[in-house]
């Protein structure tokens, strides 16, 4: 069975896993008999896969281009995304609108997105239709013209997302908060959305200058799955972007470096919308590296094991319903990153407790956990579960194409997202319980978010 598991690019269930509860015994699903897919790349440098899925007659066509917020020049934070929608608006060859207009009416379903290291474009619609979508497609990364759109009227879009993704969640502007902390020097402290001040600089001068620099067919990896043949999408792919010639402006991506980290950080973020406290710390983590993915996945599974089931998982059974200090607990991994990972704990106390008293009590939980060691049974409950959701990453084809998007774009190969599986299911107990002891505080951000006190009483004594 893991043979044809490992056909699939299965970190789909990196997500997955730290939200499910039982995925159920791993006999009672069966993976789809499918085949492998095909990877080539075009004379100019366009790396193509090809993912052949006939059990329903739609496809999903995704571009993916290796740059992200963290290629953001200095100063212009938020450019990636702006890009991202400058995208969407007019070409030397077709006026504002024309792409929309385009997959709107041919029932398509289509967006963007833009993370630290990548920036990607999707449409998923009726399989005959897919040349329409790829021509329109190599057109943008051609032909774009800034200039010719409403680029202002889109900095106001920008502007309006951060204010309601971010700003108006006091979660998420803690977490930008703390990743600001986190990271002293690498990009990575900086929202993919930017910084508001740094968005309002941004026009289409700057966003043309990014895009000649960074976008072109020797910085992208074209992933078509669902109701093709891979040698017709080769020819597809051949006329629409093989006559694109590669952009010599594309170099290797040159970052700037985290300094060792030697003292831990703390913040408290006090916001008057917070109706309970909660607290969360965030670590410097490995990341899954080309042919060496054993440290990220022992972190994985770590993650899984502390936090993974709100029934079975260490944080939850101990803080929650044995010592009752959490209201809930949980725990994260990132390791699907050009340079930096990230490991995360998390809690809300329960009422009654406060904020320290909770968080000390996962700190000792923790400590316990790396004395005793990792539970066998509950090791082996993990494993079922990471076969279940391998095989169920299978059915839905715009996850295997996006999970193996994000691998190939972040240092990774199509082999290592094949092997990830069997990676994650040779974790052992002692590689678990060293993830955990590499956890480093000096190498950490804990933030506490907080409810605005009450106001002092007339008369009452301060």
């Amino acid at each position: 069975m893991l043979s044809s598991l490992r056909a699939a690019g299965l970190s789909v269930l990196c997500a997955a896993l730290l939200a499910i509860g039982h995925a159920g015994p791993a006999a009672a699903v069966t993976a789809p008999d499918l085949p492998d897919p095909v990877e080539f790349t075009l004379d100019n440098g366009l790396q193509v896969v090809v993912i052949e899925d006939h059990r329903a007659p739609v496809v999903t066509q995704m571009i993916w281009y290796r740059v992200g917020s963290a290629d953001d020049p200095v100063g212009l934070s938020g450019m990636a995304h702006y890009v991202e929608h400058l995208m969407f608006m007019a070409t030397e060859t077709r006026p504002e609108g024309t792409f929309d207009a385009t997959l709107r009416q041919q029932g398509a379903r289509y967006n963007a997105f833009t993370s630290h290291d990548f920036t990607a474009y999707y449409q998923r619609l009726a399989a005959d239709r897919l040349e329409m979508a790829m021509e329109l497609e190599a057109d943008r990364m051609a032909n774009l013209r800034p200039d010719l759109s409403t680029w202002e009227r889109e900095r106001s879009v920008i502007l309006e997302e951060r204010g309601q993704v971010l700003e108006s969640n006091p979660q998420r502007v803690l977490s930008e908060q703390m990743r600001a902390a986190l990271f002293r020097h690498h990009p990575y402290g900086i929202h993919p959305l930017g910084w508001r001040h740094e968005m309002e600089l941004l026009d289409a001068d700057s966003a043309t200058e990014f895009w000649q620099r960074h976008y072109g067919p020797n910085n992208a990896v074209l992933i078509v799955a669902g109701a093709v043949d891979a040698e017709a999408v080769r020819a597809m792919a051949e006329r629409h972007f093989g006559p694109i010639p590669p952009n010599p402006a594309i170099t290797e991506r040159q970052r700037r470096a985290e300094p060792p980290q030697l003292a831990e950080r703390r913040l408290t973020l006090v916001d008057e919308r917070v109706a309970r406290p909660s607290m969360m710390r965030m670590y410097l983590a490995p990341t899954r590296r080309a042919g060496d993915q054993a440290e990220a996945a022992a972190f994985q599974v770590l993650a899984m094991l502390l936090g993974g089931s709100a029934r079975t998982a260490v944080l939850p059974r101990a803080l929650v319903r044995e010592r009752g200090v959490a209201e809930a607990a949980w725990a994260g991994f990132n390791g699907t990153a050009l340079d930096h990972g990230t490991f995360s704990l998390g809690l809300t106390p329960a009422e009654g407790h406060s904020l320290q008293e909770a968080e000390d009590a996962l700190d000792a939980v923790l400590a316990g956990f790396i004395e005793n060691g990792v539970d066998v049974d509950q090791l082996e409950r993990a494993q079922v579960r990471i076969r279940g959701w391998a095989i169920y990453g299978l059915d839905d084809q715009e996850s295997r194409a996006n999970w193996i998007g994000s691998a190939l774009t972040t240092g990774l190969t199509l082999q290592d997202e094949q092997d990830w599986i069997d990676i994650l299911l040779a974790v052992t107990e002692e590689d678990i319980i060293a993830a955990a002891r590499a956890l480093d505080r000096r190498a950490s951000v804990t933030g506490w978010l907080v409810p605005e006190p009450e106001p002092e009483q007339e008369g009452e004594p301060s």
